[in-house]
């Protein structure tokens, strides 16, 4: 796990190794074991080192046999042995036993075939200096991050934006369309980041930038369809598929530990892996999963170390968590998360977690919204099986009737594209257009983002969950789940492995009948039989809690109210709200008159990031009780 920064351009050598110094260096935290750079008349290629795999010979830039290549790369292959014989059979020579060569010689040979070649998490860049070619790819699923942008004349690339922003050739402005998709979805939802001027590359994509242009490609995308495996066989291949991905995600060079929380993801995980060290956290009671993870922990025999997060702490570092997201994300579990590898990066480099098995397996709840009626979730599970127009003809029906069950009804009968945008939704539409100043209502609609996404499957007659699970692939997972997975621990300098979000386990959720999803209300379904065999009961049916987060105890105590109060009435917090309503709703709260935490914490994230990259210089901040 590492860090990658980078830039194309004419300008003098020398004047290349200042800026490039400059952009590696802000991302050490990605990369403290070691730093190095490739710069010549054209290009500059900046890398900073976490060593997990060849710890002496693995260090970057790595250049082919004549050196006309070069690569830098930031991630994990877990298959590069294989490719490495296979290489080196069909005549490449290596210089280290690293996997990044693998991706080197693999391009020279099959050019961007190798992608499809790889199993792992990947975001580099290889520069040809033969033809002054950049080429660069994201793997599958989005796990690492690549950001670019061309100003000035001047492509940049990094793993992080606070590395394009050292950059000279760099213009700091504010993405005004990003702010109102943000209020609803709580994360970046554009293409185009919350830095005008500045994208993600999409999960699955790779570039070319040759004489100044720049194209875009997909290599890989989700093919979901409707399996017809038995339920037996189903779990047996499901466990089977994870047992070997978990096996393959341990290879490295230095101890493995993994995250455990109460939920079935990562205990699933842990369970299969049995690693000498686990890691949880948690806050007070009722926001505690620490200590179910500790029972677990001990059932199995593991050991674990666990810490209660300080809410003054937690407050505390917030802007500094904002800091090393780049984006605002005020998905509360930021906080537990950043503390969480806190914790496990004072044993370790390396750990697993359970991200992706939601997305693969349809784990939330909104894939198929419940009711305790069991006669109402008979008669549901009936209508399903007609005809779509027929199943849209009767949500349509039940949408605006008030009668119970109907809210069922439309959620699990409607077609997913008309309601369902992913799995959070802070503000509605309207509400974020009525708090908004005018200016930043000019932005993309909800349906402007997701509908794209949905275009993709249209006609593939997939079923509404599975619709439901495609679109949070590429909207939920990569702009919010794995971003926030990534940058708060690679904040401590820990790489974190995600071994149910994997190639080879995919190939098997895409064709899992949709049936064997949600069943008796049990999202999930076949997964957890699957975990079953490796877990208690308690544990493979246990509830999904997700870093259960205190905001709305916080928002209701004197301290951490006047201390939100305090931001929302800066003068900047007005350029971009009606501050009136903006304090009506946060006092309204605190009285106990509404419930709006989600939506105050969501507008506080934005404003705390914004104050950290605009208001002040876009540094590091130091934690508030230390200023």
């Amino acid at each position: 796990m590492c860090g990658i920064a980078g830039f194309v351009n004419d300008a003098p050598i020398d004047a290349k190794e200042r800026i490039l110094k400059k952009m590696t260096d802000i991302i050490a935290h990605r990369g403290p074991d070691s730093e190095g750079h490739c710069i010549d008349e054209h290009a500059a290629l900046g890398f900073r080192r976490l060593s997990i795999i060849d710890l002496k010979g693995g260090d970057q830039p790595i250049y082919n046999e004549d050196r006309t290549m070069a690569i830098t790369f930031n991630g994990e292959i877990y298959n590069f042995q294989p490719l490495r014989e296979e290489l080196i059979k069909l005549g490449h020579t290596f210089s280290t036993k690293a996997d990044t060569e693998v991706i080197l010689h693999g391009y020279e040979q099959w050019g961007a075939g190798v992608l499809t070649r790889l199993r792992g998490m990947f975001a580099f860049v290889i520069w040809d200096s033969k033809t002054n070619e950049l080429f660069g790819a994201r793997d599958h699923f989005g796990i690492k991050p690549l950001y670019y942008t061309v100003m000035n004349g001047t492509f940049m690339y990094a793993s992080e934006i606070k590395s394009l922003l050292q950059h000279p050739d760099f213009v700091k402005e504010l993405n005004d369309k990003a702010l109102k998709p943000f209020l609803t979805f709580q994360y970046p939802a554009t293409d185009e980041t919350f830095f005008k001027g500045v994208f993600k590359l999409k999960e699955g994509h790779y570039f070319t930038y040759r004489d100044g242009k720049m194209d875009t490609h997909e290599y890989w995308d989700a093919a979901f369809g409707e399996g017809n495996q038995k339920l037996d066989a189903l779990v047996e291949n499901i466990d089977q598929s994870v047992i070997d991905s978990v096996k393959v995600h341990e290879i490295a060079d230095v101890e493995v530990g993994s995250f455990l929380s109460s939920g079935v993801d990562s205990s699933y995980v842990a369970a299969v892996a049995r690693p000498e060290h686990t890691y949880s956290v948690g806050f007070g009671a009722g926001y505690n999963e620490s200590t179910q993870a500790k029972e677990l922990a001990d059932k199995l025999k593991l050991s674990n170390t666990a810490e209660i997060i300080d809410e003054e702490e937690a407050f505390s570092y917030f802007p500094q968590i904002q800091w090393h997201l780049d984006e605002p994300d005020s998905n509360p579990s930021c906080v537990p998360l950043f503390f969480l590898s806190q914790l496990a990066a004072r044993d370790l480099k390396v750990v697993l977690s359970g991200e992706g098995a939601d997305e693969l397996f349809a784990g939330y709840d909104d894939y198929g919204l419940h009711t305790k009626s069991k006669v109402i979730t008979g008669v549901t599970n009936m209508l399903t099986h007609l005809p779509a127009g027929a199943r849209h003809a009767i949500a349509h029906w039940a949408k605006d009737k008030h009668f119970h069950g109907a809210t069922h009804l439309y959620a699990n009968l409607a077609p997913s594209e008309e309601f369902f945008i992913g799995q959070a939704k802070i503000f509605d539409e309207s509400e974020a257009q009525q708090l908004l100043t005018p200016h930043y209502r000019q932005a993309p609609g909800v349906h402007d983002i997701v509908d794209k996404t949905y275009a993709r499957i249209e006609g593939q007659g997939l079923s509404e969950i599975k619709k439901k699970q495609y679109l949070d692939i590429h909207q939920w997972m990569p702009g919010d789940i794995l971003l926030k997975a990534d940058k708060l621990t690679m904040a401590h300098s820990l790489e974190l492995r995600v071994p149910l979000l994997d190639q080879e386990l995919m190939k098997v959720a895409e064709k899992v009948p949709t049936k064997y999803l949600i069943r008796n209300a049990l999202a999930k379904y076949a997964f957890r039989q699957a975990a079953a065999r490796h877990l208690p009961k308690a544990s493979s049916d246990r509830t999904k809690l997700g870093f259960p987060t205190p905001v709305k105890i916080w928002l209701s105590e004197e301290k951490y109210y006047k201390q939100v109060r305090a931001v929302f009435q800066r003068d900047y917090a007005r350029d971009f709200f009606d501050q009136d309503a903006l304090l009506k709703m946060l006092d309204d709260n605190y009285e106990g008159k509404t419930n709006d935490r989600r939506k105050i914490w969501t507008v506080y994230t934005f404003l705390t990031w914004y104050d950290v990259y605009f208001v002040h210089d876009g540094s590091k901040p130091e934690p508030l009780a230390e200023q």
